[in-house]
């Protein structure tokens, strides 16, 4: 599967962007395909986030069910794409913060090349959430995720509470956590920046 960047961003090729270069357009990006839709839901306009069995760096099957009863942010990116080496140290600090509080983050690595690749990039970042290898089978259980970074927030029910295409601010999913966290169920357009990339 190859990817690209949308609209205006030239194509992303596995040697990936330089971080801040992005960091840069993400902050003049205006247009509408840029802008994210995602908000959180009220609790009873969430539908349930489908099961899954993957298997993380170890080995291990893990399931999406064995985290029920917490409020979990699932991640699918690679580790040639920049957008997703802007947001993982923002995940390290969420798991670090919050995981007392019944949180947890779950990565889903797209990449073509496999633990070959994702493996040592999960020593070099220093991630400290679990990480899985998806395949297009995830892909489409998940409405067909094109885009990364793609980010599922998922509620202490399994149920998805939010979406986020592409990249948006750190702010952002602070804001959404919150609001989980509290079971608050208000939703609000984030209407943030986004850069993410697309498979042909």
């Amino acid at each position: 599967m190859s990817y690209k960047t949308l609209g205006f961003f030239h194509s992303i090729k596995k040697t990936g962007w330089a971080v801040p270069a992005i960091a840069v357009l993400i902050g003049a990006c205006s247009t509408p395909a840029c802008r994210s839709s995602s908000r959180v839901k009220a609790s009873g306009d969430r539908k349930p986030a489908p099961d899954f069995s993957l298997k993380d760096a170890d080995g291990k099957t893990v399931q999406l069910s064995d985290y029920r009863g917490k409020v979990v942010l699932l991640n699918f990116w690679a580790t040639w794409c920049g957008p997703c080496k802007i947001e993982i140290p923002w995940f390290i600090d969420f798991e670090r913060e919050h995981k007392d509080q019944g949180f947890a983050v779950v990565g889903i690595s797209m990449d073509e090349d496999g633990w070959q690749a994702v493996r040592p990039f999960i020593s070099e970042a220093g991630i400290n959430y679990r990480v899985l290898l998806g395949n297009d089978s995830i892909s489409q259980l998940y409405g067909g995720v094109e885009a990364l970074p793609t980010t599922f927030l998922i509620d202490r029910d399994g149920r998805i509470a939010s979406v986020h295409e592409g990249l948006v601010s750190k702010g952002t999913y602070e804001h959404d956590l919150e609001q989980l966290f509290q079971g608050a169920s208000g939703a609000r357009a984030s209407g943030v920046p986004v850069v993410v990339a697309r498979a042909n």
